[in-house]
């Protein structure tokens, strides 16, 4: 037996949250065929933290905090605190499974006012599996787990502008150790992530501020959980977004954010290149320019402040019926105290009219910045 291919078939499809059967690339439905794209360590692209998620996954130009080595590195220089850090906790697929969760935790440091660097964790915990031969004896129970660590760097250029760059280990057990009958390894691999983040503050009757944000994550070798001559793309992405925020009165704010992200991976895999694949990826689709626009996942959120202590938030994830279907509102809430610390909780409501195996996903963050802002500055 060959535990890869039933395991990855698993994964994939409860990562993906796609709800069709899995082959190849390939997802059937009943009533015709799709394109979906597919890659290894998909946990790497699941959005950690309760904000950004409340917010539909929107998070390249967001106002920045202890979360921004994901969604942006080049965020970070941005904060206004000179430490801080976050953990966040999502019982993920809790409709039908009672042992899966992702767990994320980071922590930043300002070197100078120019300059910060952070470290940061997320864990994915599948719960136990019970692995079964072709002839259905029991082979052994598993823990599957994956994991990354990063560390990030970040960097102003300018009072409004700043680049970041992430280093990144990845590791993936999905099936151990078994006895005989198996072909599986672990993955142990390295990515990188580059941002940049620009932010403008446009005064006026009102003070509004306009960020944006660019991103390319998870650039990276492939990887195998068999053999060199079985190798997947890893999730290499490319996200840009942007952000206006306004402030309504002295009391109340409002920001309105939407991201574009699209799959720097071929939509079929013909042996490329990493290199070549991701620069192929904008006009491989098999059906043109037409296939091309529905890789791109539309993210849109609105997140409303009082007082700068209390947050509301909405959002909503909308992705092709041809490539994955995914489509959902988020909703959540937020609290800070004074800005030092702060709590987040976001809840999942799918809108694709079946059922779907993200429905109720409630994701929680705590997070804590303190002290001023550093004052030293290498320019000065």
């Amino acid at each position: 037996m060959k535990v890869h291919s039933t395991f990855t078939l698993l994964t994939a499809s409860l990562l993906l949250s796609v709800g069709y059967a899995q082959q190849t690339g390939v997802v059937t439905g009943a009533d015709t065929t799709f394109r979906v794209i597919t890659t290894a360590v998909p946990f790497l692209t699941i959005s950690p933290d309760a904000r950004s998620a409340a917010l539909g996954d929107v998070g390249v130009a967001t106002a920045p905090d202890a979360n921004s080595a994901y969604w942006n590195p080049a965020k970070l220089v941005f904060i206004d605190k000179a430490y801080g850090g976050s953990i966040s906790y999502t019982p993920w697929l809790g409709k039908i499974i009672n042992d899966m969760w992702i767990s994320y935790l980071s922590g930043f440091y300002k070197i100078t006012r120019e300059q910060a660097v952070a470290l940061s964790m997320k864990y994915f915990d599948m719960g136990d599996i019970s692995f079964r031969g072709n002839g259905n004896e029991p082979l052994g129970d598993f823990n599957p787990r994956e994991m990354s660590l990063d560390f990030t760097y970040s960097r102003m250029l300018t009072e409004e502008l700043s680049v970041g760059l992430t280093g990144r280990y990845i590791y993936s057990n999905l099936t151990g150790a078994f006895p005989s009958g198996t072909d599986t390894r672990p993955i142990n691999s390295a990515a990188a992530d580059i941002g940049i983040y620009y932010n403008k503050l446009m005064k006026g009757a009102k003070n509004s501020t306009l960020s944006l944000g660019a991103l390319i994550s998870n650039i990276g070798p492939k990887v195998s959980y068999t053999d060199d001559a079985n190798e997947n793309f890893i999730p290499t992405n490319l996200k840009i977004g942007g952000v206006y925020t306004t402030e309504l009165d002295p009391f109340n704010s409002i920001s309105f954010a939407m991201d574009l992200n699209k799959l720097l991976v071929p939509t079929v895999d013909k042996g490329q290149s990493v290199l070549s694949g991701m620069f192929n990826s904008f006009s491989d689709a098999p059906d043109g320019f037409s296939e091309e626009i529905k890789e791109i996942i539309l993210n849109m959120g609105v997140e409303y402040w009082y007082n700068n202590t209390f947050a509301g938030r909405i959002g909503y994830f909308l992705e092709s019926k041809e490539k994955g279907n995914r489509k959902y509102l988020t909703l959540g809430v937020g609290f800070r105290n004074q800005k030092s610390f702060g709590i987040d909780v976001a809840y999942l409501v799918p809108t694709n009219g079946r059922e779907n195996p993200l429905a109720e996903t409630i994701r929680f963050s705590l997070l804590f910045q303190v002290k001023k802002e550093r004052e030293e500055s290498v320019t000065d």
